[in-house]
């Protein structure tokens, strides 16, 4: 998949025009950022759509295309220019939602990186995962760490998450 830079721009600024028209009852345009693992996580990709999908409700996922990009996708934008649009996303954003049953570098930074930004995050660990949560996150009591059994709890989690938030 080829997004330009242009194209990509002009659909971020149609979907929150649409958004505001469709939920004007939202008082406060919430900016989501949501963390999942692109380079190792294909296994989980149907699970990555569902909980995107769902994030929409709350307001704008900056992040609405990690699940359907991979390491085969080219893109316009060098790392570095992926790296600081990312670091402007979280920044911007009002919560971050990270699927952590993958383990991932760059996963990991991103959850530092909003911690240090003073942004919320949840993160989310399917059980029976063949992989172990890092230490790093279980540990981190900065996080609020759920572990889910279905799509299903894992939508309740980020709903009373979100709800916490506001």
């Amino acid at each position: 998949m080829r997004v330009s830079r242009e194209i990509y721009a002009s659909a971020r600024a149609r979907e929150s025009s649409l958004f505001l028209r469709k939920f004007p009852q939202i008082p406060a345009y919430m900016r989501i950022y949501f963390a999942g693992s692109i380079r190792g996580g294909a296994w989980n990709r149907e699970n990555f759509i569902v909980l995107v999908d769902y994030l929409k409700k709350f307001g704008c996922v900056l992040t609405e295309h990690i699940p359907y990009t991979n390491e085969m996708d080219i893109t316009d934008l060098s790392d570095k220019e992926i790296f600081e649009r990312d670091l402007v996303w979280i920044r911007s954003a009002d919560f971050m939602v990270a699927e952590v049953s993958n383990p991932s570098l760059g996963v990991g930074y991103e959850i530092c990186k909003a911690e240090e930004f003073g942004i919320p995050v949840l993160c989310l660990y399917q059980k029976g995962s063949e992989r172990r949560l890092s230490a790093m996150i279980e540990g981190n009591s900065y996080c609020t760490v759920k572990r889910y059994s279905s799509a299903e709890e894992a939508l309740g989690y980020i709903a009373d998450f979100v709800e916490r938030l506001e």
